[in-house]
């Protein structure tokens, strides 16, 4: 059930926090559109005393509530009433895996006043709840889009959240170590404990903490999506190791190096399907205006280096970060598509189903939603357009409605995967609830 009030309350609560911090940020100039695409636009830093803090408080859905579909598309709760659903996998045997996660016990990250500041806001947008460190499955048998079977099949966790099988290998990425679990086909729960493969960068900080899997098609290998330690190193960089990174695991061996760097926050993987190259999807940095950074989608390459934490979208260097790194600057790519400032955009599918027909060959793509953006934005699920494997034109909205007219946020979108009859599904970890987008 809503409650108006304390929603309010809780608004209020966090700007005051934020006035006690003596100063805000300013309101977008430009429109999330001016910063999607191919050639997003790059306004001059807009740095503030405090950073911009607009929050869509989370209240969840009104009784029957759902997200907007766009036209020719419906969507309907496949699963309601879960713990903070953030990440899906779906097995071969079309079951779905659903982590119910939050992130771990970080003592250093709410330290001083911004810390504080943080700690609110996420209170607010619906972040800070105990994880359930489990992993639930569900399991739909006759394919009407309603499970009849819902259980626990992983428990006891330490904030899981990507998932991959490769043969009877199921891996899970807690975010402190990739971990191995023994998998047999129709399995509706493992007990067996799992094999430690390798630890991962964590610590009292762990400032992005989900950690992402993916296999390599060859299966020989592993890559895990580890965030950096903070928002441009003020942690100091010795903080960083390992981080803002795609990790490759080598399966038979766990040996284990960067793959590719300067990525500040990669959440999603995924091989496109015509080019067979890995893309990821991207949270930039925040902190220098309501219009900057852009998060992105981009084709990942072995040693390719994104700029973060000296620079972003190629050359454009951070004035806040010392010393400065000229050449690493240099040798910045730009990433290949921009998804709007401070969307918060984490999952990603390529989509090549029968049932979404007319989405085949593009990406889906969830954003959470922003909180270092006034307006808000993100809070949505949207489509970006491929041509022979790069993406062409402006995205579209695919779910919509997460926000009410009020600016509460009624859910938030994570996690995407296509269900064995091409449906899309969508993690709501704010609304606890499995979303399925079908054909109208």
């Amino acid at each position: 059930m809503r409650n108006t009030a304390g929603s309010r309350l809780l608004k209020v609560c966090a700007l005051s926090i934020a006035s006690l911090a003596a100063g805000c940020g300013g309101s977008a100039r430009l429109t999330v559109a001016d910063g999607e695409g191919t050639d997003p636009k790059l306004p001059p830093p807009d740095k503030s005393l405090i950073p911009v803090i607009d929050i869509a408080p989370a209240v969840g859905w009104a009784n029957g509530g759902a997200p907007v579909a766009a036209d020719g598309l419906q969507v309907a709760a496949f699963a309601r009433d879960l713990d903070h659903p953030r990440w899906l996998y779906v097995l071969p045997n079309g079951d779905v895996l659903v982590a119910e996660t939050s992130a771990p016990e970080r003592p250093d990250a709410s330290k001083g006043i911004k810390g504080l500041v943080m700690a609110k806001a996420m209170q607010t947008a619906g972040s800070a709840v105990p994880s359930a460190n489990r992993i639930t499955l569900l399991r739909d048998s006759d394919r009407d889009g309603q499970p009849e079977l819902r259980t626990t099949f992983l428990e006891n966790l330490s904030s899981p959240f990507g998932m991959a099988l490769v043969g009877d290998d199921l891996y899970v990425a807690n975010t402190d170590a990739l971990m191995r679990f023994d998998y047999r086909r129709d399995a509706t729960a493992l007990s067996q404990p799992g094999t430690r493969v390798t630890s991962l960068p964590a610590g009292d900080i762990n400032y992005h903490w989900t950690k992402n899997v993916i296999a390599s098609r060859d299966r020989a290998h592993l890559y895990v999506t580890v965030g950096s330690n903070s928002n441009v190193g003020e942690q100091g960089l010795e903080q960083e190791r390992q981080r803002a990174a795609i990790l490759e695991i080598d399966r038979a061996t766990g040996a284990m190096s960067v793959y590719a760097s300067g990525l500040r926050n990669p959440n999603g993987l995924a091989w496109e399907p015509q080019t067979g190259a890995l893309w990821t999807v991207v949270n930039e940095r925040d902190e220098i205006g309501s219009d900057l950074v852009p998060d992105y989608l981009t084709a990942v390459e072995r040693g390719a280096f994104f700029g973060w934490p000296y620079s972003y979208y190629g050359n454009h260097v951070d004035e806040r970060v010392k010393p400065p790194n000229v050449e690493l600057v240099a040798s910045a790519r730009v990433p290949d598509y921009a998804l709007g400032p401070h969307t918060a955009s984490l999952g990603l599918v390529f989509y090549d189903g029968d049932e979404l027909r007319n989405y085949r060959g593009g990406a889906f793509v969830s954003q959470h939603g922003s909180w270092n953006r006034k307006p808000p934005s993100g809070y949505r699920v949207i489509f970006v357009p491929f041509t022979a494997g790069h993406p062409q034109g402006m995205p579209r909205d695919v779910l919509a409605g997460f926000v009410d007219d009020e600016g509460d946020a009624r859910g938030r979108p994570v996690g995407l995967a296509v269900d064995a009859r091409g449906a899309l599904l969508v993690a709501d970890d704010v609304g606890n609830t499995i979303w399925r987008v079908t054909a109208r």
